[in-house]
């Protein structure tokens, strides 16, 4: 990728066959001419990108000592060859090396050799949605191929040509054309009446009063989470709220309304939706004059905008934090303090694969963690090795493949998670806390999924408020009388 994005072509009404079976629903399915097709848009992503220099390392490498089988979750749990990394990776090499270099042309010409059918199309547009783009595999390719990459460039191409799961299509248009701009159709009153709610939810349960600062100018932060947690996950948000509040950082945040959605499914599926989406992120940050850009507990909303911030925003570029590194680093600074006394159950921690995979947040929270947790108990493997929760890639929200989400992709994961005995799972991460909370209620596993400032919040002293102990006892107290 380098800056400027191929811009998808206009799906031919026309062609809409109905025989034809896809994995998962698509808006306008499509047989007729795929190969030519597939092979143009192919060609306008190099054209304008730079994925021409990586695929011709690629091609001068090996790829097909098969190691990368031993890391991928999904081999291990079907021991299927098509789900082996390098062979959906090869699919893809195979058909630049084919069509996109003078050897691949004149072998052609001369020897015969590999043609693109619609049979491998099929076989792609499957295995590409069958990764869950964790990119485990990566560390135990010897040759240093990204096969999760490959993974979102066979995905970018499928796209272009009108193969994309209808459940990421639907949304990325929602936040990039819709009357909300984000993904799960949250209008601004609703926001604003959340934050409300959630205020005054804080001031009884805290014993303070928090105003959630909206649209003001010249802060520091600017936030951004997944914006379904203002509606499924309002004790992460709370634990947000709390630490900014107890850290004395209060007047230096705010919430934009002209975009609160860190989601970004560009990076699942498109570079240039992702582009899009990055600069509609930053465009808020701008108009608010703000000087950080803050993301909640999301590990890919935290790596599209640290990656790609960068790349996409050109002269606008802000520095991106994790909201795990902001309360990391209030409590190296003694600007908070979490009651160890509190939390008095097994916990472990399910590293999200966007933020852990590349080494950027392993430590931070488990150094969090111990400040205030007596039994933690870590998964093994765990931090940059850990498996993925099953649900990566975006194949969390394609509700038509839940199946092989539990049974298939998520079921090493499960393996894990019961291993440890742990009653609470730390799952920092949207996506991956809606799979995990699946999949404990598929394998019927005695633990609790929750993010990590939802622990916090329990343990948290508020300067002027009710202590966590006393908080506590009101909610056990709650608990009884219900």
């Amino acid at each position: 990728m380098n800056g400027k994005a191929a811009v998808p072509a206009a799906v031919d009404p026309t062609s809409i066959p109905a025989e034809k079976k896809y994995p998962y629903y698509i808006e306008r399915p499509v047989t007729h001419n795929r190969v030519e097709r597939f092979l143009e848009a192919f060609a306008a992503i190099l054209k304008y990108s730079d994925y021409k220099p990586l695929l011709d390392s690629y091609c001068t490498s090996s790829a097909k000592c098969n190691r990368c089988a031993v890391a991928c979750p999904i081999f291990l749990a079907t021991g299927n060859p098509r789900d082996i990394p390098c062979y959906r990776t090869n699919l893809l090499l195979e058909t630049y090396k084919r069509y996109f270099t003078i050897v691949g042309w004149l072998k052609s010409r001369l020897t015969g050799g590999f043609e693109l059918t619609e049979e491998i199309i099929d076989d792609m547009l499957d295995g590409f949605y069958r990764c869950t783009a964790c990119r485990r595999c990566t560390r135990e390719c010897p040759m240093g191929v990204d096969h999760g990459l490959i993974t979102h460039l066979g995905r970018y191409i499928l796209s272009l040509i009108g193969i994309v799961p209808k459940a990421l299509q639907v949304s990325v248009r929602e936040q990039l054309e819709g009357e909300t701009h984000n993904t799960s159709k949250v209008p601004r009153a609703a926001l604003l009446n959340t934050l409300e709610f959630l205020s005054e939810e804080m001031e009884e349960n805290l014993g303070v009063k928090m105003e959630f600062p909206v649209d003001r100018p010249d802060r520091d932060f600017v936030f951004f989470c997944a914006v379904s947690d203002y509606l499924l996950e309002p004790d992460t948000l709370m634990g947000n709220a709390a630490v900014l509040y107890a850290s004395g950082d209060w007047d230096r945040w705010t919430i934009g309304t002209g975009n609160y959605d860190g989601i970004n499914y560009g990076l699942f599926y498109s570079d240039w939706h992702l582009e899009r989406i990055i600069k509609q992120l930053v465009g808020e940050v701008t108009r608010l004059n703000g000087r950080r850009i803050l993301i909640g507990e999301c590990g890919h909303a935290s790596r599209s905008a640290h990656d790609f911030v960068p790349v996409f925003a050109g002269g606008e570029t802000y520095p991106v934090i994790n909201f795990m590194e902001y309360t990391l680093d209030c409590i190296r600074k003694g600007k908070i303090t979490l009651d160890s006394d509190i939390i008095d159950k097994r916990v472990t921690y399910h590293d999200p694969c966007n933020i852990a995979r590349s080494g950027w947040i392993v430590d931070q929270p488990r150094e969090i963690i111990r400040t205030f947790v007596k039994d933690f108990v870590d998964m093994k493997p765990s931090g940059r090795d850990n498996f993925c929760c099953g649900g990566g890639g975006g194949l969390v929200s394609v509700d038509e493949i839940h199946d092989f989400r539990m049974s298939i992709a998520g079921k090493i994961k499960a393996e894990q998670l019961r291993q440890t005995g742990a009653e609470i799972c730390i799952a920092p991460c949207a996506n991956c806390k809606k799979q995990l909370k699946e999949l404990v209620e598929y394998y019927e596993i005695p633990c609790r999924v929750m993010g990590l400032h939802d622990l916090i919040l329990k343990a948290i002293h508020i300067p002027g408020g009710k202590s966590p102990r006393a908080r506590k006892e009101e909610a056990a107290l709650f608990e009884t009388n219900a």
